[in-house]
């Protein structure tokens, strides 16, 4: 029972929801390539890049499948290494499940934005990497007083503004999709709650899930208005 026990505790420590991410993005990646190029524009269609045009004509789906899609080799290499990275520290804190949530719903919560102010083809993980962000800005608002935790946060705001700034100087980068990824990790971050860590205010989840539902909502009827 003990070795049971220990065996269980492993388990739960070993981030599977960020390497199992990491094993479908490969897999999609290698899936579009042996149909003609992540690059093509037919096949980025094909396999569900964000289009405009057609999320208004009802595919919807468009608003989740982008995060699994890469633009070129070096695109899905750096998501993935960040993704790693950032994914094992933030699914350790919050646990598999508020993890993933996080990353899925950050992911949509990016489309959705740059589905509204972005009129260009758009994939990549970035913008629930800029959830997982998000998340880490959260931690470093509620849990402030923790040494450690105010550390992190203040490197990961650097980084972010670093990011930031290389995307506004970059041609082709989805700043509307990482900004809104950003925020919603944020506020997702407060609605999930961070139990392994400790208590998040109530009226903060409240507000926090609040926002996030009118936001999108918001976001999505104003691009499909457009």
């Amino acid at each position: 029972m003990t070795q049971l026990k220990y065996r269980l505790s492993r388990l739960d420590q070993y981030p599977f929801m960020t390497v199992g991410l990491i094993v479908i993005m490969v897999l999609v990646y290698g899936a579009m390539t042996l149909a003609g190029g992540s690059t093509d524009v037919n096949v980025l269609i094909t396999f569900g890049a964000k289009v405009n045009v057609l999320i208004q004509q009802g595919e919807w789906w468009r608003l989740f499948t982008p995060m699994f899609l890469h633009i070129g080799f070096t695109h899905i290499l750096m998501n993935m290494i960040t993704l790693y990275f950032v994914g094992i520290q933030i699914e350790a804190a919050f646990g598999h499940t508020r993890f993933l949530a996080m990353f899925l719903i950050a992911g949509i919560g990016g489309n959705v934005a740059s589905f509204c102010f972005s009129d260009s083809l758009s994939a990549g993980a970035s913008t629930a990497i800029f959830g997982l962000f998000g998340a880490f800005l959260m931690l470093g608002e509620s849990f402030w007083q923790n040494p450690v935790i105010r550390q992190i946060a203040r490197t990961f705001m650097a980084f972010i503004i670093m990011n930031l700034a290389f995307d506004i100087f970059t041609p082709g980068i989805d700043m509307a999709g990482h900004l809104g990824g950003l925020v919603v990790g944020f506020l997702v971050a407060y609605t999930v709650g961070v139990p392994r860590i400790g208590k998040v205010s109530v009226i903060k989840r409240i507000v926090a899930t609040v926002v996030l539902i009118v936001g999108l909502v918001w976001l999505y009827l104003h691009g499909m208005a457009q």
